[in-house]
């Protein structure tokens, strides 16, 4: 196994860039469910704004674990692909009660 990140350093920077989009934007997103859950106490708007967060913090977390802590890549991926399927079933479910 390669120690070293596969890619051009262009793409490299690239996907740090991509990834901390993901990161601000998702984040905003979370933000705005939190303050209309906050504003209307409705359930629903709070597993909505779980299931971004734990998206958000999914799509980021494998390069983080990668790059900060030495994770194993496919550790980071399996990792990160399990909170994404975890927020989308809890948006689903939140999409779901009412």
């Amino acid at each position: 196994m390669n120690p070293f990140p596969a890619g051009s350093a262009e793409m490299m920077f690239a996907l740090a860039v991509v990834k901390t989009l993901v990161l601000v934007v998702g984040g905003v997103i979370t933000y705005f469910a939190f303050k209309a859950y906050r504003r209307t106490r409705q359930r629903a708007l709070g597993y909505l704004t779980a299931g971004f967060g734990l998206v958000t913090l999914g799509l980021v977390l494998a390069g983080m674990l990668y790059e900060l802590l030495g994770v194993e890549l496919a550790t980071g991926i399996l990792l990160e692909s399990l909170l994404v399927l975890a927020g989308f079933l809890v948006i689903a479910y939140s999409l779901y009660v009412q």
